[in-house]
């Protein structure tokens, strides 16, 4: 109980200490206001950027530190969970056929939804606490308008490892120099299939060409890999697993084949599922040898196929 105490303590003292420099700021913006200042939105926003990215700032020392982990992160069995997944908007430029329905989903209203420094603030207590690795998912992260100066301020922070993205592609290409530059680490790209047409049936919108351009982008960017998510669905693309193979032997691709997985609303049935292992049956045809961790490889390959299991081993 002491530990749980201790560190419950320590959360509510960075907590404090967050509190103490908004109202610094909030007292400076009161100050400039009552001196007749024009104090714009885009102001406060270089403010509060100016005021993170400080505090965030990395040194030599700091680029390859572990913070501790704290006992609020580890479970009853022992683990350590240093890895956080942040969903940065509701919002889908799609509408998967498995995840969402056609006419999309009621969305929070935006004042309820984390500004950019909600998200700084938040993930600056995981990361003090142990975490190591943060993702950025949604909904689709890319349609956010502020993902470039998200990106940047999460990436400045002492004792994070890895930022990953999770996405589907569409709006990627011309976002990911800069996202990189920004501080983007790791990639994953959701392509559930290689023909256009059954993408703009499963998506219910046009873009497989983007999503392949986005694909082809992080290659040149240095990514590596990049890994593909793929879900596989039986009478959908359980007949393209050997053309998603192919994509590893000659570029850096990560194929990360996905069991289709129940959820409410996306009309799951179990004549749809391929499991493990019809799936290790048909790639097997392609002569792959194992690897660890359920991960298999063409002999020579530049990259990799992973089996990732929501039902069955």
């Amino acid at each position: 109980m002491r530990p749980c105490i201790s560190s419950i303590a320590k959360w509510h003292s960075r907590l404090r200490n967050f509190s103490s420099a908004n109202c610094r700021l909030t007292s400076l913006i009161l100050h400039e206001s009552s001196n007749g200042s024009n104090l714009s939105s885009s102001h406060m926003d270089r403010t509060m950027s100016k005021m993170y990215s400080t505090s965030c700032e990395k040194s030599p020392a700091d680029a390859h530190r572990d913070n501790p982990v704290s006992d609020m992160l580890s479970d009853s069995f022992g683990r350590q969970h240093t890895y956080l997944r942040i969903s940065l908007s509701e919002r889908c430029n799609l509408r998967c056929q498995y995840c969402m329905p056609a006419e999309g989903v009621e969305l929070t209203p935006t004042p309820q939804l984390l500004s950019p420094n909600e998200i700084v603030r938040l993930a600056n207590l995981f990361v003090s606490s142990g975490v190591s690795k943060i993702r950025l998912t949604g909904g689709e992260p890319t349609i956010r308008k502020d993902i470039e100066e998200i990106c940047l301020q999460l990436s400045s922070l002492s004792g994070l490892k890895t930022l990953a993205m999770t996405t589907n592609g569409i709006t990627l290409a011309n976002k990911l120099p800069r996202l990189k530059e920004c501080g983007l680490s790791l990639l994953n790209i959701s392509l559930d299939t290689l023909v256009p047409a059954k993408f703009e049936f499963m998506s219910r919108r046009k873009g497989h060409d983007r999503v392949m351009k986005a694909i082809d982008a992080a290659i040149e960017l240095g990514y590596n890999p990049v890994k593909v998510n793929c879900v596989v669905m039986r009478g959908f693309n359980d007949d393209e697993i050997c053309d998603f193979v192919e994509l590893t032997r000659e570029k850096p691709i990560n194929i990360r084949f996905i069991e289709f997985m129940p959820f409410d609303g996306n009309v799951w049935k179990v004549k749809k599922l391929v499991p493990y292992s019809e799936m290790m049956d048909i790639v097997d045809l392609k002569g792959l040898r194992m690897i660890p961790q359920r991960q298999l490889r063409i002999l020579g390959s530049m990259g990799i196929v992973v089996l990732f299991l929501s039902l069955h081993r």
